[in-house]
């Protein structure tokens, strides 16, 4: 599945200050990783956004906002978010900035 160019461009303008971001294809999408770990991505024209354990009830709680569940089962820690939740600049920007900041969270990767 292709990924909205639109949307992966609007990431990029979000995410243009910070340092340590990659871009990886992925998912059949795009996804944008810090210290190797996923935060934010797209497929098709669905946001995926980890926003951890601790807040995944909150976020499903949201308009917009779904269950990840691309292979078969939820991805719990994982929510889709359908255009809607993230048409205007300051949502996109809530969304990842709030992926961002969990990520923040996780030990670092080892190598290899």
């Amino acid at each position: 599945m292709a990924y909205d160019e639109g949307l992966a461009q609007r990431l990029r303008e979000v995410l243009q200050s910070e340092r340590d971001i990659a871009e990886k294809r992925m998912f059949g999408g795009l996804v944008f990783m810090l210290r190797g770990y996923m935060f934010v991505g797209i497929t098709g024209e669905l946001l995926m956004a980890r926003v951890g354990p601790d807040d995944y009830e909150q976020a499903l709680s949201r308009p917009h906002v779904r269950v990840m569940d691309f292979t078969g089962k939820p991805m719990r820690g994982y929510v889709y978010v359908d255009p809607p939740g993230f048409e205007a600049d300051s949502g996109l920007s809530d969304w990842v900035w709030r992926c961002h900041r969990f990520v923040r969270t996780l030990p670092p990767k080892t190598p290899g």
